[in-house]
Formats: C-alpha cells, structure tokens, sequence
C-alpha cells in the first residue's frame, strides 16, 4: 500500500514539470457559469404577428367571486402559498377553500382548459388540511 502512495507521489511531482503544449487553450477559470439568454426560434418566412386587439375594459378587469373548483395536485418546487391554476389568466391574489379552511394565496395562470387540474404549493396543501398524497377539489375565488 505504501509503495502505491509513494508511486502516485512520484507520477504527479513529474507531472508539475510538463509543459503545455502549443495550440491548446489556457485553462478557465471554475466558477459560477452564466446561463445563456432565453433562446427564441426565429419566425418563419412569410409569417406576420396578428395584430393585438386593443383591450376593452372588461377583458383588463380580473373575474372576482368564485371561479370555479379544480382538482389540486402537490408542487413542492417552490415554496409560499400559491396555485398554478387555468382559472385564472393574470397573476393576482386570491383564496382557495377546502373543506371549510379557506387561505390566501397567490393565483398564478397555468394554461390549458378551465377544467384541467391545478397545481397546488406544499405549504397551501398543508394550511388547507389537504392530504397531501390525494387529489382534493379546491374552490377558488378571487
């Protein structure tokens, strides 16, 4: 064993004294990397954007009152009390009842269809009392 240790110090002392050899790249720094940028796919030819409809008054307000129950599923990925739900189309503060316990929380847009699922924060799930390896239907209201 001893002689394995001895042996490796003598490999990596003879190692120190290599040169580089010409046409190889310095070394980089270690560190953070940066991320690159959001990459976006060009538009295709002969493709123009639609024209944004102006807005009228009642496509700016959020819907308030209830809007509606979808069926919450548990997202540990971040934490707070929020939901990501398809009842809603902008990000606004709201409530979610189960069970007679209604919290605050955060509504965030999820897309697809009002009547798909919704994803649910752990400590939302917890502060409702919902079980936290079940689907349980939640109403929510703005």
């Amino acid at each position: 064993m001893r002689l394995l240790a001895v042996t490796a110090l003598i490999l990596l002392s003879a190692c120190a004294g290599l040169k580089r050899p010409a046409g190889l790249p310095e070394a980089t720094p270690t560190g953070p990397v940066a991320q690159p940028a959001a990459i976006r796919p060009p538009d295709r030819p002969g493709e123009l954007p639609a024209p944004a409809a102006a807005p009228t008054a009642a496509a700016t307000a959020p819907a308030t009152g209830t809007l509606g129950t979808t069926v919450a599923s548990l997202d540990a990925s971040e934490p707070g009390l929020w939901l990501r739900t398809p009842l809603v189309k902008a990000r606004a503060p709201g409530s979610v009842a189960y069970q007679g316990r209604t919290v605050t929380a955060d509504l965030i847009p999820l897309d697809g269809p009002a009547t798909a699922g919704s994803r649910a924060s752990l400590q939302l799930m917890q502060a409702l009392g919902a079980p936290l390896t079940a689907l349980p239907e939640v109403t929510v209201s703005r």
